[in-house]
């Protein structure tokens, strides 16, 4: 189980953007990368289709997972992440730094 998921906020450790806070679009858990807003643009030169225009296109390209660090949404700083389980036997993740549960 991925400790990153759609919509969490994460940090960018390293590279052209490191420091940027930005939020997840996408998960690949097989090639373990994710791909987060306006971070890692490429241009992509696309053929005009019946419905998309043609001509260089600029778009996310994606970053591995080790490259960033999820943000807690309650202290606001970025953390590790540990998974505990409910009563009921569900598993959530927790923050390490403040034992808040990350939804």
């Amino acid at each position: 189980m991925l400790k990153i998921k759609k919509k969490d906020k994460v940090k960018i450790r390293t590279g052209k953007y490191k420091g940027k806070i930005s939020e997840v679009v996408k998960v690949f858990p097989k090639k373990k990368s994710v791909i987060v807003s306006k971070v890692n643009l490429i241009k992509r030169h696309t053929r005009p289709t019946q419905t998309e225009p043609g001509g260089i296109i600029q778009k996310e390209a994606p970053i591995s997972i080790a490259n960033v660090q999820l943000v807690c949404p309650k202290c606001n700083q970025p953390t590790r992440v540990r998974f505990d389980r409910l009563s009921d036997g569900k598993k959530i993740r927790v923050c390490k730094k403040c034992n808040e549960m990350i939804i």
